[in-house]
């Protein structure tokens, strides 16, 4: 039996191997990239991953509530909200009222985010191409493919109701 067939036994009578179980794995692939990119943004621009991933979204759209952050990135509102009054107070971000809401606050990115911004894109593209020296370019794709695969299916998962309690 294979190692992910061992995974999948739902009598629980093979051994539990934390390193061995999916989800764990994407998070520890995750938090090795994500650290990796962070060493070199906090080092140069003194950014956080929370607030990369808030500027890069800023940065590409223009002008963007923070909940519209927090659904691009995938983050909870309150991480995106921290980060952007980090960026503020940096003086990357500013907030601006939304016309259409003057209870909603929009971001963009003041005229020294912008510079920021065009500085860390050629760095986050090089620091991608140094993560795909790693594997072949077919290897690469498959795994850009697998990934986008994978988050569509968990999110069409989380719209069900299902149960992970053995029968």
């Amino acid at each position: 039996m294979d190692q992910l067939h061992k995974n999948r036994d739902t009598e629980g009578t093979e051994e539990f191997l934390l390193e061995a179980f999916l989800p764990y794995e994407l998070s520890v692939a995750a938090n090795h990239t994500s650290r990796l990119f962070a060493r070199h943004y906090s080092k140069e621009f003194g950014l956080s991953i929370a607030e990369w991933r808030v500027m890069a979204v800023v940065g590409r759209l223009g002008d963007i509530s923070p909940g519209g952050v927090a659904e691009r990135t995938e983050m909870d509102k309150v991480k995106v909200s921290r980060a952007a009054a980090s960026m503020v107070a940096a003086g990357l971000l500013e907030q601006l009222p939304d016309p259409e809401d003057g209870r909603v606050r929009r971001l963009r990115l003041t005229r020294r985010g912008e510079r920021v911004h065009q500085a860390i894109i050629p760095r986050a593209r090089a620091l991608e191409v140094l993560l795909a020296e790693g594997l072949s370019a077919a290897e690469w794709e498959t795994l850009r493919h697998l990934l986008r695969r994978l988050t569509s299916y968990t999110k069409r998962l989380e719209e069900t109701e299902f149960t992970t309690t053995p029968e």
